[in-house]
């Protein structure tokens, strides 16, 4: 609902003139220490790609403690304790952030990923103006829980108007085992509704698939592109913008085949810094928009500014 400014007269100035002294000797003390409000974020960001609009949700974001635990786990404290230092964030603890994207195509709205759980997909969408009625297709990058958390409830399925697509490799793979609790909850008893796809198929106008493997078995990126212009929606290729962007050959807890994990990195990186491709990153800090800059034999994540804004 739209909030208004209160409608001033020129009966209310005077009468609020009137009482401003009664007002102030009134508050005790004059400038009382104003409340903590806590750490705050925005829920949307929305930019501008040729003549898509791209929407990148925050519908969640926590602290976590032992940071090593998940990422770097081939290489010493030491030289975990030298990168992040040198990048100015602690060693002990790191705040992960859950950023699914909408991509307004003139013609379809496509939403990418669903979060952990339907009520904070449908709240951040709700802030960026959407309704989950309005989604035209739900692409699933990977099955990861924090991915697809947001596809049904008990109710049902959260997008009831749209078409569900996945990358086959993916499908096939979580189809055949039995330990992926929020699979099993949320995609097996709506597979009937979802398409599969293969590398470099289309799935809207502008929209392509392109394999990213290595954090599961299928895991896909999609690459945006309109009226000449391109962006990524590179999902979980890396999860973390120094720990594993800026030193691919990390390993990754999270990481199901972490050699192919990090060829994958490295082939994604090298791609989006030869052609100054922006990404979205879906653990990226908020609001997870940046480019890749070589960084001698590294990389480095340098977030977007106003470039998609233009």
């Amino acid at each position: 609902m739209p909030i208004h400014a209160p409608y001033i007269t020129r009966r209310s100035l005077l009468i609020g003139a009137a009482s401003t002294p009664l007002a102030m000797a009134a508050s005790s003390p004059a400038n009382a220490a104003a409340e903590m409000m806590g750490i705050g974020a925005t829920r949307f960001n929305r930019m501008k790609l040729g003549g898509f609009e791209v929407t990148t949700l925050l519908v969640g974001t926590r602290t976590v403690e032992n940071p090593q635990a998940i990422f770097g786990k081939n290489v010493g404290p030491a030289e975990f304790a030298e990168a992040s230092q040198k990048a100015n964030i602690p060693t002990d603890k790191a705040q992960f952030f859950f950023t699914p994207t909408v991509v307004n195509t003139g013609s379809e709205l496509v939403l990418f990923d669903t979060g952990l759980n339907p009520e904070a997909m449908t709240g951040a969408l709700q802030a960026a103006g959407y309704s989950p009625d309005q989604i035209d297709t739900v692409v699933i990058t990977h099955m990861h829980g924090d991915h697809i958390g947001g596809v049904a409830s008990e109710g049902g399925v959260t997008f009831a108007n749209a078409r569900h697509v996945t990358g086959a490799a993916e499908m096939n793979f979580w189809s055949g085992t039995d330990g992926n609790k929020a699979f099993e909850a949320k995609v097996r008893p709506n597979m009937e509704r979802i398409e599969m796809l293969e590398d470099g198929a289309s799935v809207a106008s502008g929209i392509t698939a392109m394999a990213a493997f290595g954090h599961t078995p299928g895991h896909m990126g999609y690459m945006l592109e309109s009226d000449g212009k391109q962006l990524m929606i590179a999902a979980d290729f890396a999860n973390h913008y120094v720990w594993s962007l800026a030193h691919p050959d990390w390993e990754v807890k999270f990481d199901m085949d972490k050699e192919a994990a990090a060829m994958t990195r490295k082939k994604m990186l090298d791609m989006m810094a030869a052609d100054r491709v922006p990404f979205i990153g879906y653990h990226m800090p908020w609001p997870a928009v940046g480019y890749v800059a070589k960084h001698g034999e590294g990389y480095h994540y340098v977030p977007a500014s106003y470039q998609l804004m233009l």
